[in-house]
């Protein structure tokens, strides 16, 4: 197996170590915006680095499901972290158009590095995702509510949450203090193998909330690309476009109706009733019940009352303002025919 990744040559080593190397600057960058050119320009050459690196390892089948860790050298082991690396580059990537196919791309990422740690050994974990056949395994549940909080998960949950932040602190620490003699080649073969261990363990506790924080994210993005796809219909329904009314001038009866018209033959002419009438049939009013017991002559004598009341009222305010004007304008003004 060694034999074979030296095949590679250094080559190999180099795309892995500029894909590493571009990562850790995006990490420490202090770039305001991730959306920045340069920033993107890393992630573009990081993310070539590392896909033309996997694409080595799978032609020189450095890892197989049917081997043990203790078969992998341990110049090799460094090259399992090729799939996180792809995924935590892969969601760098700032294309809103895109979001939802690189974030499904990232989670395959992940999973697929979480499989192979999973093969050889790496880390307790369960692989939530995609593979619930997988984690319920031999332990059938009962149905449950799915508007109701599995509780019991959501304490399991915030358990491992804290359980994998402890451990994240003590390999950061562990690796702080390693770092430095096998970078510069004074460590040993155990301590070289120890220390990309302690690397594939920490990566697997941020796969694992990688995916977690993807899984969220995808559940709103597909919630609001069902909402943008949804027909018109469905958001409730809408009035129908009512018909503009077309001007006329409404009068009491048939006989004022036949006076305006003659006054103003550009404008339909239209009585109350014929108002009433248009209106029910149209749905907008219903039809003016009458008075029970109420006659023609009656109606008739009711109006003629009502019209003789407003013609008193009129003369009366007419003599009003007349009475007014007497007294505010002396007999004779105005008058001006006999002047000298």
């Amino acid at each position: 197996m060694m034999a074979e990744a030296g095949a590679g040559g250094p080559r190999l080593a180099e795309l892995l170590a500029l894909g590493r190397r571009l990562w850790d600057e995006l990490e420490a960058s202090t770039e305001p915006s991730s959306g920045a050119s340069a920033v993107q320009e890393k992630v573009r050459q990081g993310l070539d680095a590392l896909q033309r690196a996997a694409a080595m390892v799978a032609q020189l089948e450095l890892f197989s499901e049917n081997e043990e860790l203790e078969e992998i050298a341990s110049a090799d082991l460094k090259f399992m972290l090729l799939p996180a690396l792809l995924g935590a580059l892969t969601l760098k990537q700032v294309d809103l158009s895109r979001r939802r196919e690189h974030l499904e791309s990232a989670r395959e990422h992940f999973l697929r590095f979480l499989k192979l740690c999973r093969n050889y050994g790496l880390g307790s974990f369960q692989l939530s995702t995609g593979s619930s056949s997988e984690e319920g395994a031999g332990s059938p549940s009962a149905p449950r509510d799915p508007a109701q909080p599995n509780l019991v998960a959501m304490a399991m949950s915030r358990t491992a949450k804290i359980e994998r932040y402890k451990q994240k602190k003590e390999l950061e620490n562990k690796l702080a203090s390693m770092s430095s003699s096998v970078e510069s080649g004074t460590a040993d073969e155990d301590q070289i193998r120890e220390f990309y261990i302690l690397q594939i363990q920490k990566w697997i506790g941020t796969s694992l909330e990688e995916i977690e924080s993807i899984e969220q994210e995808l559940v709103i993005l597909r919630s609001r690309d069902a909402a943008r796809q949804a027909p018109a219909g469905s958001r409730g329904p809408s009035r129908p476009a009512r018909a503009p009314v077309k001007p006329f001038i409404l009068t009491r009866d048939a006989a004022q109706a036949r006076v305006f018209g003659v006054g103003y033959p550009g404008l339909p002419t239209m009585t109350v009733d014929d108002w009433y009438e248009q209106r029910r049939r149209q749905g907008v009013v219903s039809t003016p019940q009458r008075v029970p017991g109420a006659g023609d002559e009656e109606l008739q004598k009711q109006q003629q009352e009502t019209e003789e009341e407003e013609d008193n009222e009129e003369a009366l305010q007419k003599a009003r303002d007349w009475d007014d004007w007497k007294d505010t304008h002396p007999r004779g003004y105005g008058n001006r025919h006999n002047m000298g």
